[in-house]
């Protein structure tokens, strides 16, 4: 499993890394467009929805979504921003705690696109510099890395067994102890990034790290709502492309938002 797992991550990260850097605005969002469609389809997927309403579900994600990016107003980016971080901070957390479950397939696709929509914009906000928005995606990647790799290893305690079985608090130390060691390496290589410098950058840090796992949680509750072990099968190793996002869904707004606001 675990050699699927990380040859796929390799391959996807080589070109995602390439993409991020070389390709200008435009272009990146357009890159990210095949993935936010087949994030909508498995988002729908797990509604329970019909085809046919999976398919104007992905159409109307992905042009609610160029409509805002094409608008290039910083008021509405701001509005869908706050939107998310209200969501990831405040109602998400709420329905891993009580654990709802859901029924309305209305409530579930506009759950949806707070969910997908928000990230692909910070996405597209933050490839404005690109080193920035590598650093802030390394926190994710490493903080699910490492949850992953010491849950396996040695996870004994679980986190949460009615939403999640196999991930553990040990794995939650893994991810938090290889992002500390992450942010220690930025401040001893790239000490000029003072966007991340101080209490700012651990700050910054410590809330994405959290936000990530909430996500990966939030993700994890719904596959089990659905009855399903997997978002799809898209990505060997990985499942889908919600398994593979899961945690940059969440992430990724609360950095952008944070860094609009300290900027």
């Amino acid at each position: 499993m675990f050699p699927a797992r990380a040859a796929t991550a390799a391959a996807l990260l080589a070109v995602f890394v390439a993409a991020l850097l070389y390709l200008p605005s435009a272009w990146w969002m357009a890159f990210l467009v095949p993935l936010l469609a087949g994030a909508g389809w498995e988002w729908s997927r797990l509604s329970g929805c019909a085809p046919h309403v999976r398919w104007g579900f992905c159409a109307l994600t992905v042009a609610t979504a160029v409509a805002l990016w094409w608008a290039r107003s910083d008021i509405l980016f701001a509005t869908v921003l706050a939107l998310s971080c209200a969501f990831w901070l405040l109602l998400a957390p709420a329905w891993l705690v009580r654990r709802w479950q859901v029924k309305s397939q209305a409530v579930l696709l506009l759950t949806g696109w707070v969910v997908l929509v928000p990230a692909w914009l910070a996405m597209g906000h933050l490839q404005v510099e690109p080193g920035q928005l590598l650093a802030v995606l390394g926190i994710i990647w490493l903080a699910d890395t490492g949850a992953y790799l010491v849950g396996r290893a040695c996870g004994r305690h679980r986190l949460a067994a009615a939403i999640s079985p196999g991930k553990t608090w040990e794995g939650v130390a893994g991810g938090v102890a290889a992002v500390a060691v992450y942010y220690g390496v930025l401040s001893q290589f790239l000490p000029g990034w003072n966007w991340w410098s101080d209490e700012t950058g651990v700050a910054l840090f410590a809330v994405v790290t959290a936000a990530s796992m909430v996500g990966d949680l939030f993700e994890s509750w719904m596959k089990r709502q659905a009855g399903v072990k997997d978002s799809g099968s898209l990505l060997p190793g990985h499942g889908g492309i919600l398994d593979r996002v899961d945690s940059l869904t969440s992430g990724i707004p609360l950095a952008a938002a944070l860094l609009l606001y300290l900027n």
